[in-house]
Order: C-alpha cells, then structure tokens, then sequence
C-alpha cells in the first residue's frame, strides 16, 4: 500500500511539490484548493503525465478536506504570497488565520498525520499550527532550513566552480533576514570554507543567502521562489515516507535545546517515520549563539503580535 500525502494550496509552491511527489511513484497524492477546479485540473494534468514518467500513484485534486482522509503527511502551502516590497511580517495575520483553518479540518480527517508549514512567515506559521493542532512536537515541522541551505550551498559551488553535492552546510534560526548561515561547519569536500575562501567574500556569499527569497521576488516580480522550496519540501517528506532518518535543518519547536522553551526556530534534526525523532544540539561559539539569539527574537516579536491578536 502506498502512502499518502496531502498538498494544501495549489498555487505554484503546492502544485510543484505535488507533481514532484507524484513522480516519484510511491506516494499517493491530494491536491486541496478552495479555488474551484483548479487543483482538479492541476491534477488531473499530472496524473496524465503518469505513463511518461512511470508513475502508477494516483493524484486528484479537490476542494473539500473529505478526499484528504487518513494522510500520513500534510504539507501545507496554503496563505497569500510575499509580494515586491512586503515584509514577512506583513503577511503575519491573515496567513495565521488561513493556517489556522486549513489546520482545524485537517485534524479532523487526519488526526495521526505529520503536518509540514511552508506558508510564510515560516517560523510563525509553525508554531501557530502546532497550536491549532494540539499535535505533539515531533509531528509539526516546517520547511525552511533546507531551502535556505540549498541557496547557500548553491551559491558556494557556484563561486568555488564545484559540484554541489560536495558542499555541506547548515542555515540555523528564522526564515529572515537574520538566518545564521554557520560558517564554521560549511566544508567543501570536508575542507573547512575558511580554508578556500576570504572572510570578505564568505560574508558576502552569507548575504545573499539572507537575501535569497528577496533576490528572487524582485527578478520575478509577480511571484516568489518555487522550484527550490518544492524540492526542499520533497527532501523532507521522503525522509519521513522512507524512514531514511536524515539530518536536516528544520522548524521545530524547542524545549529547552540551544536555550530556547516554547519557540519554533531552525536547527538540525532527525527525521524519520515518526516525524522530528531527535534535536540536534550543536555546541555554538558566543558570537553564533550571539546571532541566533538575535533570530529567535525576531520570532519572538511575530508570535507575540498572533498571541496578541488571536
């Protein structure tokens, strides 16, 4: 029996990761939308690629949660998008709202799945759908940490002219301007980046990193990043799907790791069938903590602004 996964909004983050889950074959997959037909048709163009790209999982669209029924993993993309000039913190209460809601009818129909935030602000999102759930920490964890990884990683092979694959580095804290790209654990080919790079230059390479989402939404200028967060969100589920037990960065909530009770932030963890199966603590120099301090407090000012106004 496959396994099933749910997509929350169709817009072009959802319905990217649902034609990527379908593809890869081994997951049965629901499209929701409230816009009607849309994830229906959206889905049913997808289904047809299936004889093309040996695909026998089924996809279908709808714009009702009864379809979603026993989802083992939701993922959840649904919210307004960021546009040219908006803040992420602009898009705080009506996106806390639209999660809330998508939340409360997916518990309904599928009280043992793993939810997956995507919608922005991420690290918010998260901790309010952790709320609404009443899930158990392990089984809320959103995507974000990979995404800002890979903008990294891809920016370092590009000034370095190496395969990316050989670049491993994490992106800690919140999904903003003031993520923690730790530098020190960066290694090409297990060199230290420090060995290959100048300071000046990593720095720079940090900043874009920080900027990658605004980088983008200003090239497109209708429109934010989709491809790379689909794949990201695809690394995530598979870990899930197939217990691989992959140690990646995402939101979770903490409970007492790296000093912080009660906030969902970024940082690395294991992922595996039952969700988050372990946080990673990693011993941080002051001026890391420092900086992730400085992260968490940014979450911090978003969620207080929901408690206040929820």
């Amino acid at each position: 029996m496959r396994h099933k996964v749910t997509v929350v909004g169709a817009g072009n983050v959802g319905a990217t990761a649902a034609q990527r889950l379908h593809q890869l074959g081994y997951a049965d997959v629901v499209l929701v939308d409230v816009v009607e037909d849309l994830p229906q048709g959206k889905s049913l163009d997808m289904a047809e690629s299936g004889p093309v790209i040996g695909s026998d999982g089924t996809i279908t669209g709808a714009n009702s949660y009864a379809e979603t029924a026993n989802s083992d993993v939701v993922v959840i993309t649904a919210g307004i998008a960021r546009k040219p000039g908006m803040s992420r913190d602009d898009l705080l209460l009506t996106n806390m709202k639209i999660t809330g809601a998508v939340t409360e009818e997916i518990v309904k129909y599928s009280p043992n799945c793993i939810l997956m935030p995507v919608t922005n602000p991420l690290d918010a999102m998260v901790h309010n759908i952790l709320k609404v759930s009443g899930f158990p920490r392990n089984r809320v964890l959103g995507m974000a940490g990979v995404l800002d990884t890979a903008r990294f990683r891809t920016f370092i092979a590009r000034e370095l002219d190496v395969s990316v694959e050989d670049v491993q580095a994490y992106v800690l804290g919140g999904h903003g301007d003031d993520m923690v790209p730790l530098v020190r654990y960066t290694t090409i080919g297990g060199i230290p980046i420090s060995e290959l790079l100048d300071a000046d230059t990593i720095e720079s390479l940090v900043q874009r990193t920080r900027d990658g989402g605004a980088e983008i939404v200003g090239l497109l200028k209708t429109g934010s990043a989709f491809y790379a967060p689909s794949a990201s969100i695809v690394q995530m589920v598979e870990s899930i799907l197939l217990d691989k037990k992959r140690i990646l960065p995402a939101c979770v909530s903490l409970e007492g790791e790296y000093g912080v009770n009660g906030l969902c932030v970024g940082v690395p963890v294991k992922i595996g069938a039952n969700g988050v199966e372990q946080v990673m603590e990693i011993k941080l120099l002051p001026e890391e903590q420092s900086a992730l301090d400085s992260s968490i407090a940014s979450v911090k000012e978003l969620v207080d602004v929901m408690e206040n106004n929820s």
